[in-house]
């Protein structure tokens, strides 16, 4: 089947956090979601689900457990046990409910900034302390700085670690041994180790990432893995997530905290959604990772071309570009500000992220080559104006 990425659905008349309240000429291109439609296997199945027109009390069954596991085996080469399961309202949820019910008040929650913003939010609004193994960073890649990360899991009031696998915003895909590694330090110093893997589909090329579920020996046992279908299809606002959790006392906690905070119950299109996306949205997922491919292709080759002051520091994961703008400026929220005034484009400014964030602008390629052309080159007449 032919998908179409070409044609950009119209959300300006929806309740959409991206396109709602635009002054005329604004292109957004900044929040994490794709202006593609969903797979339309996805669609037929909700379609399917409304014409019943009975919309009582619902549960996740077998079949909702089956098709997450069904899918990481096909498109991950691991096969998961469904009791390791627990159906979520959403990754975000997830993690601030993980936060009340692991860490204590005033306990260490460690990040590795820059790192998705909303991470803060879940530790700081809970009462607890964001501490950070920055991510080191050489001029061209980053990486994880080991004995930083050691001496502050070591620390006694840290007891929770939140890891973006693969990263948000930067797009690494970590590898095996590192994942391995980070699970085995966590475990060694008593920090129980929550990954949010929301971008594990979306590896444009190459190998596979690493689920933290997926490490070997003891170290298993004091990890969770959040995994949703919401990045991968296009489907945030239909709040399913799945919390993988391998040890029977950790998934016993946070069962009692996601059912206590009442994020454990799906709305009528959340499982038949997430199904019809595991079960029947493979292809449509590969004809995906062609069309960003292509974006990111083309948005880089126009960017070294006429933007050389701009280096693009992206993994191989996200739809998420990852621009270095230092050479331009210090200041990412002030050029994200300037950008939004002089061109009407609006990105996200890296300083919201932390760590060395303030050097960077992070660029949403998740939709039809028109208006990835449009946007780069509202990009680069931008940059190439500022002072």
């Amino acid at each position: 089947m032919k998908y179409d990425f070409e044609q950009r659905p119209d959300r300006s008349q929806t309740d959409s956090v991206k396109w709602g309240g635009l002054k005329p000429n604004e292109l957004p291109m900044w929040i994490a979601d794709m202006d593609f439609k969903t797979a339309p296997e996805i669609r037929q199945a909700m379609q399917t689900k409304i014409e019943l027109g009975a919309f009582g009390y619902e549960w996740p069954g077998d079949d909702y457990f089956n098709a997450v596991a069904d899918w990481y085996e096909q498109e991950h080469g691991i096969r998961l046990q469904t009791e390791w399961m627990i159906f979520t309202t959403g990754v975000v949820p997830a993690i601030s409910s993980i936060v009340r019910r692991v860490a204590n008040i005033g306990d260490n929650v460690l990040v590795q900034e820059p790192v998705y913003n909303i991470f803060y939010n879940s530790i700081e609004n809970n009462g607890r302390h964001v501490l950070s193994n920055n991510l080191k960073f050489d001029g061209h890649n980053y990486a994880i700085d080991w004995e930083d990360l050691e001496q502050k899991l070591a620390l006694p009031l840290t007891t929770l670690m939140i890891f973006c696998n693969p990263h948000n915003p930067i797009g690494i895909v970590w590898s095996a041994a590192d994942v391995q590694k980070l699970a085995d330090l966590c475990a060694r110093h008593h920090v129980v180790l929550l990954s949010d893997e929301i971008h594990g589909d979306l590896v444009r090329e190459g190998a596979s990432y690493t689920p933290s579920f997926a490490v070997t020996g003891a170290s298993r046992d004091n990890v969770i893995s959040l995994v949703s279908p919401s990045k991968t299809f296009n489907v945030a606002a239909l709040h399913a997530a799945t919390a993988i959790i391998p040890g029977k006392f950790l998934r016993q906690k946070v069962n009692r905290g996601l059912n206590s905070d009442e994020v454990a119950e799906p709305n009528l299109l959340a499982i038949p959604g997430t199904i019809a996306a595991y079960e029947h949205g493979h292809a449509w997922l590969a004809a995906l990772k062609k069309q960003l491919r292509a974006n990111f292709t083309w948005a880089a080759e126009q960017i070294n071309t006429q933007l050389p002051q701009v280096k693009i520091v992206t993994g191989r994961a996200t739809y998420l570009m990852w621009l270095d703008i230092s050479a331009i400026s210090h200041d990412s929220a002030k050029v994200a500000a300037y950008l939004r005034q002089a061109t009407g484009l609006i990105v996200s400014a890296g300083s919201i992220y932390r760590g060395n964030g303030h050097d960077f602008l992070r660029i949403n390629l998740a939709c039809p080559a028109a208006m990835v052309q449009d946007g780069v080159g509202r990009l680069i007449r931008g940059l190439s104006a500022y002072h």
